[in-house]
């Protein structure tokens, strides 16, 4: 579109269904680059990706000719329909529903691409749900206890 400028980056987070840590070091890294692609091949640029076995973070400078749910849906679903295609979890792979999406400005993008690269060293201090509840917390994001991301009961 003609004269539309924009500068979006959004801070994605999502978590494997039940939280089971089903993300292994072993493949990890094909995971990322295939959601990497997708992000791409929708012409949103991908600024940082990284996981933990739980979960993904993902920073996306985003193109609005695409909403942030469209996103997250192609991106949830394509990854999870490509892990159980390869066959590299046991049991059949899922995303938990929902994910957080918090924008930044282009101020704070080095910061949050550190904060994404160090999740391994993060997550030995904190742990994943105090982590995500204080993002909410911290962009002062309404959210239901009942809803936030969940072990199996």
């Amino acid at each position: 579109m003609p004269n539309t400028y924009t500068q979006l980056y959004i801070h994605f987070v999502f978590a494997v269904k039940y939280r089971a840590a089903q993300l292994d070091s072993e493949w990890d890294e094909r995971l990322r680059l295939y959601i990497v692609a997708i992000t791409q091949n929708h012409r949103h640029k991908m600024l940082a990706i990284n996981n933990m076995p739980d979960h993904l973070h993902m920073f996306v400078g985003l193109n609005p000719s695409q909403s942030i749910s469209d996103l997250m849906r192609l991106v949830k679903g394509e990854s999870s329909e490509w892990l159980n295609k390869e066959k590299l979890t046991r049991n059949k792979f899922q995303w938990q529903d929902g994910y957080g999406a918090f924008s930044h400005s282009k101020s704070q993008i080095d910061n949050v691409v550190k904060y994404i690269h160090n999740q391994q060293q993060h997550h030995q201090k904190v742990r994943f749900l105090d982590e995500y509840r204080k993002m909410l917390i911290d962009f002062e994001v309404e959210f239901d206890e009942r809803y936030i991301f969940k072990e199996l009961e």
